[in-house]
């Protein structure tokens, strides 16, 4: 079955130009192109995309406010032209998945939208490592006194190491446990949040005060 996408950025060639990249993929199929972020939540809304790209900056409703409305419906990327934009947080916070630079090469654009489809968080690829790294610059400084209620002592611990971009290998690694036991632990703290994916839990984290940029 193919992933069905729609396209939504204001500059026709951009948008055309990335139709036509992932319609030549043998498992996408692109249902829509469209021009705003109304015709964005419309479009999603009727064809039930598996995901749409949204241009963070676009007329009338931009990006950030169609994430908004349909993340909980489909996954959402997000394109921008800027490796940071001043909206990058908001756009996480709106349920975006990750960030594709307008730039991308061919071959990443059809990867980002296969593992964005499959479920998955770009937290790991470059692109996104690279924005999240801009807004917690420096190392990263646990808060152990901080609590979040939700969570059991070890899911936080969980949700700390996901926090500083670690893998379920490297934290079980870290806390001695087996990687199934850390998929558990990810899984439960995704849930009792209410997560989409590890993106989000890093958002959180900060937002919980669990962990705290250091100094640059």
């Amino acid at each position: 079955m193919s992933i069905r996408v729609v396209v939504a950025d204001d500059q026709e060639l951009v948008r055309a130009g990335f139709a036509m990249i992932l319609d030549a993929q043998p498992d996408i199929e692109v249902v829509a192109e469209v021009g705003d972020g109304a015709a964005a939540v419309a479009a999603v809304r009727e064809l039930r995309p598996d995901v749409v790209l949204l241009d963070v900056r676009m007329p009338g409703v931009n990006g950030i406010e169609a994430a908004r409305e349909v993340s909980a419906e489909t996954k959402v990327l997000m394109l921008t032209t800027f490796d940071v934009d001043e909206y990058v947080f908001d756009a996480l916070r709106a349920g975006a998945s990750g960030f594709l630079l307008k730039d991308v090469r061919r071959d990443d654009l059809a990867h980002a939208v296969r593992v964005v489809a499959a479920g998955e968080s770009l937290l790991a690829p470059s692109v996104t490592r690279k924005l999240i790294a801009r807004f917690t610059a420096g190392p990263v400084t646990d808060r152990p006194e901080v609590r979040v209620p939700a969570l059991t002592a070890r899911e936080q611990e969980t949700l700390a190491l996901i926090a500083r971009g670690l893998s379920n290998a490297e934290i079980a690694r870290a806390m001695v446990v087996t990687e199934h036991t850390v998929k558990t632990h990810v899984s439960n703290v995704l849930s009792k949040l209410g997560l989409r994916d590890r993106v989000q839990a890093v958002i959180a984290a900060y937002e919980y005060g669990l962990v705290l940029p250091g100094a640059r």
